[in-house]
């Protein structure tokens, strides 16, 4: 596909990164990406976030806004903590007595419900307190557990990882030893033709100088028959001229 990015790198195999000016040269390259990449959709749609609102209540939301906005805390109010008389200008009311006793009713109530819880407390807290222990406890072996597997999936694909790079690197060794065989056995050719081509260059240049000399040397033959036979026929002039003129000279 033309989306995808083909990665020419094999970190397990690769050398050279200890080298000066390596690693900031990578890290320019991986600025400069991260500035020229804009995300085409949330790579993390599939992963839903976890609801942490989910056990507030109405009270926490109220003081986390509190808390959000800055307001300080209201100082715990105190009164109903109180057994106060009445008032000075009630003192001779029936009503204003009555609401003191029902306050101190409610005041003693509410600390025998708190003895009581004190005592459910001390009778049940500790086992209570046991059973919320072992189910922390379990949910921290869970996670535990989730993370050894996490771990080793992570560990796996490492392992796979640097065993397919390095055959690779090894396959890429191999090829790259083949080609410098190739490339030198092809130089050798190369050299090996020009010197053949220069042994056949002088070869034919030898022979067609002795064809030359020989054709010269046929030549040379050919005028000196040639002269030759003009000097005999010259010759045989002159010697049917001379007995010409004494043909002549005898008549007269």
């Amino acid at each position: 596909m033309t989306s995808e990015i083909l990665v020419d790198a094999l970190p397990y195999f690769d050398v050279g990164f200890d080298e000066p000016g390596v690693r900031e040269m990578a890290l320019a390259m991986v600025d400069e990406e991260c500035r020229r990449y804009k995300p085409s959709k949330n790579y993390l749609e599939h992963m839903s976030l976890d609801t942490t609102t989910s056990f507030e209540t109405e009270l926490m939301k109220n003081e986390f806004q509190r808390i959000e906005s800055g307001a300080r805390l209201d100082s715990m109010n105190t009164k109903r903590y109180e057994l106060p008389a009445p008032p000075s200008g009630k003192l001779s009311e029936i009503q204003a007595w009555q609401e003191s006793v029902d306050n101190s009713f409610a005041q003693l109530e509410h600390q025998a419900i708190r003895y009581l819880n004190l005592e459910l407390l001390q009778k049940y807290g500790c086992e209570s307190w046991k059973a919320a222990l072992e189910v922390l406890v379990g949910l921290n072996a869970k996670a535990q557990k989730e993370l050894q597997e996490l771990k080793k999936e992570i560990q796996d694909v490492n392992w796979r990882r640097k065993t397919k790079q390095l055959q690779t690197g090894d396959r890429l060794n191999q090829l790259n030893n083949t080609w410098v065989q190739l490339v030198s056995c092809n130089f050798e050719l190369e050299s090996a033709i020009k010197q053949l081509e220069i042994q056949i260059a002088l070869h034919q240049n030898g022979q067609q100088e002795q064809s030359n000399g020989h054709d010269k040397n046929e030549n040379e033959e050919e005028e000196k028959v040639e002269n030759h036979e003009n000097g005999t026929i010259d010759t045989e002039n002159n010697q049917n001229n001379d007995n010409h003129d004494e043909d002549v000279e005898m008549k007269e």
